[in-house]
């Protein structure tokens, strides 16, 4: 029997949230915790959560905290160093890190060491040039007490002691240095994901459906969005009818953007970079690495190719990557479609995507380079980081896909960022997270972003002021600004979460 439009909008969910990765988990769990009998469906078209960019082995950066990533201070014309990006990245991680003590601490996921670790986050240069900057850098850096934990070596022995594979067979007369945070994190965001969908999927007025793609979305007049979305599996399609929309679909974000048809959406356009690992098959090697050692991006290539020496813990095994190496595929998901890129070309990103095009012409070049790397090459890349690196010890693995923004200038056509930006309508009502790096580390900052944005009726409330505040102890004041405040909110966290303070691992 077929219902009528009002009832089905009356029997639609409040909140649809598509993608069921760390943004879309991140948002939902936020939601139901400020108000727990929101209704709130999830669509997914793959059919388990966190499978693309929240993958572990997909995600090219976790636990992105601005200790070791250089491109994140860059160096100004007159030779001093930018901060103001790191200490915001820093700031954001450790909103995190509150709102995940909450969920432990409240037993709404599992223990916090099966997705967090306590992790040295290590800077290294070599070079006069680049240890000079990197003196610099940290010189800069210490002033912020967001940093003062952060210690400084060019003594090749005490190196030895830090990073044991990047320093043997090393030439010491090199100059060399690094930074080195022991305040670091490795972050599992698959695991984390998931711990908050399992969660999620327990609550009443929560569906979860694997296995759906969404193929059009439409405002009525009411004010409702109506989602078209067909199930993969059985081939039927059926309508949604939702208040609010949250686009969190990783690559995927930017094509239902543009099926939205809301005017801020038009003149984005989206450009594919795709990853790959150099994975350390041999445990010995695997077990002397025990760090994220960042360096620096060669003079010309972009700052998503920033190389690292990197331990991951995954699936309760201790991993070694390195890379990441840059390739080009017109995906915007690693499972999506050749045609993505074509498609989502329109009239309104054309002359956009065109000039950042022409004007990127060294981009190109670098994915043109990387892709046609032999494994040898590969394997040199690796050994400026580990030189007595052994090819047989080491298999290229594929990792996610990036979709970098490309914004409408009026000025300048079109411009290529490199980070996230959240992309709603006017009256609120959907909204999409388009971009990458530094992504799932500061989800919990970008999604109270979006909430003080969309949901500004309701933010402002007695009720959502006080949870916000329980959820999140800094909640509407700055740590970068309080030294006293981040000192409490740091032990808080540390002693939730399973982590040992720097202060205590000196």
């Amino acid at each position: 029997m077929m219902m009528n439009k009002d009832a089905t909008d009356k029997q639609g969910p409040d909140i649809v949230l598509i993608g069921a990765g760390i943004m879309s988990a991140t948002l939902g769990m936020m939601l139901k915790e400020l108000q727990p009998d929101l209704k709130i469906e999830v669509l997914e078209r793959l059919d388990v959560a966190a499978a693309e960019s929240s993958d572990a082995w997909n995600n090219a950066g976790t636990g992105h905290s601005a200790f070791c990533e250089l491109n994140y201070t860059p160096e100004k014309p007159d030779g001093s160093i930018d901060i103001s990006k790191a200490i915001k990245i820093a700031e954001s991680f450790e909103v995190s890190k509150q709102f995940w003590a909450y969920l432990i601490k409240n037993n709404i996921i599992e223990l916090p060491t099966s997705f967090i670790k306590n992790l040295p986050h290590i800077s290294f240069v070599w070079g006069n040039d680049n240890v000079n900057f990197l003196r610099k850098r940290y010189e800069a850096m210490v002033k912020c007490h967001l940093f003062d934990d952060m210690v400084y070596s060019e003594n090749h022995d005490e190196l030895q002691d830090w990073i044991p594979l990047v320093m043997k067979g090393r030439d010491s007369k090199e100059p060399v240095a690094a930074t080195r945070m022991d305040l670091g994190t490795d972050v599992n965001f698959g695991a984390l994901t998931q711990s908050m969908f399992s969660h999620l999927q327990e609550e009443s007025g929560v569906k979860m459906h694997f296995g759906h793609e969404v193929r059009k979305l439409r405002q009525m007049e009411n004010g409702r969005w109506r989602i078209k979305v067909k199930d993969l599996q059985t081939g039927d399609k059926r309508d949604i009818y939702a208040r609010y929309v949250f686009i969190g679909a990783g690559g995927g974000a930017l094509p239902l953007l543009e099926k939205s048809d809301i005017p801020e959406g038009k003149g984005y356009g989206g450009f594919p970079v795709s990853g790959q690992w150099l994975r350390c098959v041999n445990r010995e090697v695997i077990e002397q690495h025990e760090a994220k050692v960042y360096g620096k991006a060669a003079v010309g290539s972009p700052p998503m190719s920033v190389p690292h020496l990197d331990t991951r813990y995954i699936n309760g095994k201790r991993e070694l990557l390195f890379g990441p190496y840059a390739g080009f595929s017109t995906k915007f998901l690693k499972k999506g479609s050749f045609m993505d890129l074509p498609k989502s070309i329109k009239p309104t990103n054309l002359r956009p995507m065109l000039s950042a095009g022409m004007k990127n012409m060294a981009l190109t070049k670098y994915l043109i380079d990387q892709v046609r790397q032999s494994p040898l090459e590969r394997v040199e890349a690796l050994k400026d980081y580990f030189p007595d690196a052994k090819p047989e010890d080491w298999k290229l693995e594929v990792a996610g896909q990036r979709v970098q923004i490309i914004k409408n200038d009026p000025d300048k056509g079109g411009v290529l960022e490199f980070g996230t930006e959240v992309v709603s309508g006017a009256n609120c009502t959907l909204a999409a997270l388009l971009g990458a790096s530094p992504g799932a580390s500061t989800a919990v900052s970008i999604m109270l972003g979006l909430l003080e944005r969309c949901f500004m009726h309701r933010i402002n409330t007695e009720e959502w002021q006080e949870k916000l505040k329980e959820m999140i102890p800094s909640y509407g004041q700055s740590l970068a600004d309080d030294p006293a405040l981040l000192d409490r909110v740091r032990s808080y966290t540390s002693e939730v979460l399973g982590l040992v303070p720097a202060v205590e691992k000196k």
